[in-house]
């Protein structure tokens, strides 16, 4: 069990100090520091980390811890999020609908879920996209309207299908 915990806590360091896209990078720097790991132990690390895959700075999709920042920090930046990687936000009754490029919906539900905001129940995160459930109190239509205002979408408001 120690040696779970070095190799968890080294993992962290490496991926809060270095750009890492795959499993294979991971595996190669934990193995440049001496800890040699089979893929399936780094994959059930990084799953037990919470590690997620978001898009760097040059665009490449790497992976970074996400941290609990608690409701107030994380409200601070869901806007940044949002404008971040939403492209599009539609809804239905209490549900409403996000848009992202390839593999950026998890962060945006992640935010969601870290802000913790009124009326929210629950998010549910695909590839692309980001169901967001709202209680039976807040229309989806309010939400959507809300969320689309956060990701510099208003002006860009879909009409409902009829």
């Amino acid at each position: 069990m120690a040696d779970k915990r070095r190799r968890q806590q080294l993992l962290r360091e490496l991926i809060s100090d270095h750009d890492l896209g795959s499993q294979s990078e991971v595996r190669a720097a934990l193995a440049a520091r001496g800890v040699d790991a089979h893929q399936a132990t780094v994959s059930r690390d990084l799953d037990e980390l919470g590690a997620v895959k978001v898009r760097g700075a040059d665009g490449t999709l790497v992976y970074r811890l996400a941290v609990d920042p608690g409701p107030g920090s994380a409200r601070s930046r869901l806007d940044e999020t949002l404008r971040q990687f939403v492209v599009s936000v539609s809804h239905s009754a209490n549900l409403t609908v996000l848009r992202t490029p390839p593999a950026c919906a998890h962060p945006v539900a992640s935010a969601i879920d870290l802000a913790e905001l009124d009326g929210v129940l629950a998010t549910v995160s695909g590839d692309d996209t980001v169901l967001v459930v709202a209680a039976e109190t807040l229309p989806g239509r309010d939400l959507a309207a809300d969320l689309r205002s956060r990701a510099g979408l208003a002006d860009a408001i879909p009409t409902p299908p009829a």
